[in-house]
């Protein structure tokens, strides 16, 4: 079977054969109207055709012209001078008429191609936009790139979760190793022998993986415009998840504050009244048996403690910390603090650094008084009984710094970055010691309504310091 091409130059010569013949023989014409109709001929072929069969035809109807219409008629030679130059004009301007016609024919090509490929990109954008998560986004990518493009495999490594999603037979032209290795380049690369393109996927400077395309590829520019889609959608898809996540932990942390308000008010109520109850026994002294109302007595003080912590909890989250804000002195702070706690510091040694001359403080005594209690309660639970405990306190700039030591094991590296956090207990002591693990997470609250921050120095068996700051109280010098 003849093909195509063969069949089209056959086609041309043929074309011009005819026009030759019709104005020899039957149709009498000069030899301007001859080449002017060559010359249209040429045109149309090479519109039609293309630039090859149209110089085939060209360099035809030059040699034909020559032949039949140039004197001497019947031989390929010219005696006029003049002839030399018409038939010189011809043959340019056919090969020159060609060639134009064959570029703006390749231009029309080429437009329809990108018309196409942007067509094919709307298609793919209106596919992406309502993509969920990154790995349901790259699942969907793949696919739609394959239906929409017309390629035969696609594959993408997602970088941050180190997975590799494939779809299509061919997919294993490109191994995971590769998509590994392409991820941390910085440009696509191209492979006409195995019709394969690797490209990195980044969003700025941030690599988020890499794609590979098989069989029929679209143009590189295409390939550039779907990684740039595909970082785009993906970080899309991730900011969307994460704020979905957010408002979830945002709205669990809501019903939990809301729980524990409820919850401690409900506990506080029988609390008083056991407490009113027992105290009533107690002071009378005539109870049957005193050392169970003693115990009564303490476990009820410390319930109320808890829900007391509950309810602080659950002020702080809530944001409902109102401060009143005076000047107080540090030093009545550190003694209001030590007093509250005499009973559980059962005669331990506590050594006073606070300097004379040292400004007030700008604060809520009360609330300030309360961090300093759950401080100085987390020193005694988590240091040996009778140690000795430290509070200092120094002027740093415009910040009063307060300071709780203890000769306790000290924190673990790993643990120091979470004992503000509720709940928080360490791994050594969590079911040593005592307690609901909100006491820090209170006295941060509190610090950081203040505007000030909260922190922990520790050396695994050196004890630990707690430290916070407070502002100068306006018009206190250091």
């Amino acid at each position: 079977m003849i093909s195509m091409k063969p069949a089209r130059f056959a086609a041309s010569l043929l074309i011009v054969a005819v026009i030759l013949a019709a104005y020899r023989r039957f149709v009498g014409a000069n030899n301007t109207t001859v080449a002017l109709t060559l010359l249209l001929a040429i045109l149309w072929i090479s519109a039609r055709w293309g630039l090859a069969e149209a110089t085939a035809a060209s360099l035809a109807a030059v040699l034909g012209f020559n032949f039949f219409f140039l004197p001497p008629v019947g031989r390929f030679t010219i005696q006029d001078p003049q002839n030399w130059v018409a038939f010189a004009a011809f043959l340019a301007t056919a090969i020159t008429a060609s060639q134009l016609s064959a570029r703006v024919r390749r231009r029309a090509a080429d437009a329809e191609s990108r018309r196409l490929e942007i067509e094919r990109l709307y298609a793919l954008v209106q596919a992406m936009i309502l993509s969920g998560n990154p790995r349901k986004t790259i699942r969907e990518l793949i696919n739609r790139v394959v239906q929409v493009f017309g390629c035969s495999a696609a594959a993408f490594y997602y970088l941050p979760g180190e997975e590799t999603f494939r779809t299509g037979p061919e997919s294993n032209l490109v191994s995971d190793h590769e998509l590994r290795a392409v991820a941390e380049l910085e440009d696509l690369s191209m492979d006409p022998a195995r019709q394969t393109a690797v490209a990195p996927v980044r969003l700025g400077m941030r690599p988020l993986g890499s794609v590979a395309l098989a069989g029929r590829l679209p143009s590189e520019q295409t390939i550039r415009a779907i990684v740039n889609l595909a970082a785009l959608t993906i970080e899309k898809a991730r900011a969307f998840d994460d704020a979905s996540h957010a408002e979830a932990a945002r709205q669990s942390e809501v019903l939990k504050s809301a729980l524990l308000d409820s919850l401690a008010h409900d506990i506080k109520t029988p609390l008083t009244s056991i407490k009113a109850a027992v105290t009533a026994l107690l002071g009378a002294n005539a109870a049957p048996d005193r050392e169970l109302l003693t115990i009564i007595d303490e476990e009820a003080d410390r319930l109320n403690r808890i829900a007391a912590e509950v309810v602080e909890m659950a002020r702080i989250e809530a944001g409902k910390l109102h401060l009143e804000k005076h000047l107080v002195a540090v030093s009545e702070l550190i003694a209001s603090g030590l007093a509250e706690l005499r009973g559980a510091l059962k005669g331990r040694p506590v050594e006073l650094r606070v300097p004379e001359g040292i400004p007030p403080a700008e604060a809520d005594a009360e609330l300030i008084g309360q961090a300093l209690k759950q401080i100085l309660e987390n020193a005694l639970k988590y240091s040996p009984e009778g140690s000795p405990l430290t509070l200092s306190a120094f002027a740093e700039g415009e910040r009063i710094v307060i300071g709780v030591a203890d000769r306790g094991p000290g924190i673990d590296e790993s643990e120091r970055t979470r004992v503000f956090d509720k709940f928080f207990r360490g791994r050594r002591h969590r079911f040593e010691t005592e307690g609901t693990g909100m006491g820090l997470a209170i006295a941060k609250g509190i610090v950081e309504a203040h505007g000030e921050r909260i922190w922990v120095e520790s050396e695994p068996g050196q004890g630990a310091v707690f430290y916070f700051s407070l502002p100068v109280g306006k018009g206190g010098r250091a």
